[in-house]
């Protein structure tokens, strides 16, 4: 999974800004217009989407609308739209922050630097008996360490940051396995019986990790 994905039509500005974005350590990917964001998203996944407004074909408003539907991955727009209306659209459609262009680099640095902290640098994260410590990959129900094999924490740990939003089975498999795993998909289907079998107090009456029939799975 990559840090950031950049999704910028201007060539020669994605560069730049993936430049600075890699001196500080990210890992980045970039996207020149929906089609492929949304296809880089679903296969690799992404910590971050910087997201340009004006793209060819569908829209910045579209991938805002598509991702915040699935996920609650952070969304930074980053457009040269400066209008009121513009940027409550955007904000109203699940984005994080809007940013004008152009933009001050350390601004822009200085905001994603934000939103990871924000987001990704609490350690612990507790449900009720459930505790899952991110820095040291560790699971404990009811103060008792849980057995958990990597796959199964990375898993949970998808399943928790996106409390409440239904994962599809494609998003999940392709953000933990990889769209070029030599895994099968029904690898997915059976990491979900053992997290089950292993935080729900009934596995097969789960209150945590929820089936939804036809689309994937959602974590209460």
């Amino acid at each position: 999974m990559a840090d950031i994905l950049i999704v910028e039509d201007n060539k020669e500005l994605a560069k730049l800004l993936c430049d600075f974005l890699r001196a500080e350590n990210y890992t980045v990917s970039i996207a020149e217009n929906a089609e492929k964001a949304l296809s880089l998203y679903q296969r690799y996944g992404a910590r971050l989407i910087v997201l340009d407004i004006m793209l060819p074909g569908k829209d910045g408003y579209a991938i805002c609308e598509r991702i915040r539907a699935e996920s609650n991955t952070p969304i930074l727009i980053v457009s040269a739209r400066t209008d009121k209306d513009d940027k409550l659209l955007g904000l109203r459609l699940g984005a994080d922050d809007y940013i004008e262009k152009p933009y001050d680099i350390d601004i822009l640095l200085a905001k994603i630097s934000g939103i990871f902290k924000r987001r990704y640098s609490l350690d612990e994260i507790t449900d009720g008996s459930l505790r899952v410590n991110k820095a040291a990959r560790t699971v404990y129900k009811d103060d008792m360490k849980l057995e958990m094999t990597a796959k199964e924490f990375e898993l949970l740990l998808l399943l928790i940051e996106n409390r409440g939003r239904t994962l599809s089975k494609e998003y999940m498999f392709n953000t933990i396995w990889g769209s070029d795993s030599d895994s099968e998909p029904q690898t997915l289907t059976v990491h979900i019986k053992w997290l089950r079998q292993k935080i729900e107090d009934d596995p097969k009456k789960p209150q945590r990790i929820l089936t939804v029939w036809g689309v994937g799975y959602r974590y209460l």
